[in-house]
């Protein structure tokens, strides 16, 4: 069941709860009631919160919006088997993707951020059917800069036990991390990414056993580059790949290797982003967004409907 709730720009929105493959229960938040829903999975670390203006101005646009906290993030439930690889992800995005879709009477678009990339590339895979209506994938292949995930897993498994003394000392870490980007002036969105526990001290907002469980990402089938790459050869839907010209993740050369793979695809590069291309330049983003979807609105209309 689903409650209205006012977020920070005083728009209304309605909270929802989704239910994943083990039965866990998966937060998200509703942004507009158009007919043709547009997913959004986070990437790995963050919250359902990144997304926050990009939903908001689809909303503003007449558009309807669904950001969801992957399992283990955010509001959503951890969970008691310690289940966080890909393979775990992709099939709770399948799940969502289902429910979504009895409930709207169409196949939704999904917009999916490095973790959430992979894991809707590859439940579009794992379905044997055509899931999603389009697919755009957020600085994200099926083949990544092993430096560039390695200095992202160093950094998100620097303090996940320890924590942080307050949100000030969070945030001086993400600085020193995203060199960059410009310093918010407020903290309030990093504070979207912390709990403080009954020590006092922040941590990030997710499960630890997400990198040092029995069954981390970097586990499953799916965490090998050819079954991605698999998976990537067989979209027929209409894709994007969104990518941020200073990513640490995907190179220019991973672009076009994609863009191989899937010769229909749509690459945008976002000048003045890395790896976190919402955050680092959310106006060319949204930008890449509108534009893909107006795309799609010209040539298909909402011929989604399900059969």
């Amino acid at each position: 069941m689903s409650h209205v709730t006012r977020n920070d720009s005083g728009a209304a929105t309605a909270d929802n709860t989704y239910i994943g493959v083990h039965g866990n229960k998966l937060a998200a938040s509703i942004y507009g009631h158009a007919k043709q829903p547009v997913l959004f999975f986070h990437g790995g670390g963050q919250t359902r919160h990144a997304w926050d203006a990009t939903a908001q101005a689809m909303q503003r646009a007449g558009r309807c919006a669904i950001t969801v906290d992957l399992r283990g993030h955010g509001d959503s439930e951890w969970l008691d088997n310690q289940f966080y690889s890909f393979d775990d992800y992709a099939a709770d995005v399948g799940t969502v993707v289902q429910a979504v879709a009895k409930e709207y009477g169409v196949k939704p678009i999904a917009v999916g951020a490095s973790l959430g990339g992979i894991s809707a590339l590859v439940a579009q895979y794992t379905s044997g059917q055509r899931l999603l209506a389009a697919l755009v994938l957020v600085d994200i292949t099926p083949r990544m800069q092993r430096e560039g995930v390695e200095r992202i897993i160093g950094f998100m498994s620097d303090r996940m036990l320890d924590g942080f003394g307050s949100l000030e000392e969070a945030a001086e870490a993400v600085a020193a991390y995203l060199p960059n980007r410009n310093r918010p002036r407020s903290l309030s969105g990093l504070s979207k990414n912390l709990r403080q526990g009954k020590d006092g001290r922040f941590r990030w907002h997710w499960d630890p056993a997400f990198i040092n469980g029995p069954h981390p990402v970097h586990s499953g089938r799916a965490h090998r580059e050819g079954y991605r790459m698999d998976a990537a050869r067989a979209l027929s839907i209409p894709t994007m790949l969104v990518r941020g010209q200073q990513s640490e993740l995907v190179s220019l050369a991973l672009a076009q290797e994609f863009q191989e793979m899937v010769p229909h695809a749509v690459l945008a590069d976002v000048s003045g982003a890395g790896h976190m291309v919402a955050g680092d330049r959310n106006d060319l983003f949204q930008k890449s967004i509108f534009d893909f979807l107006e795309r799609i609105d010209l040539t298909q209309g909402f011929c989604n409907k399900l059969v």
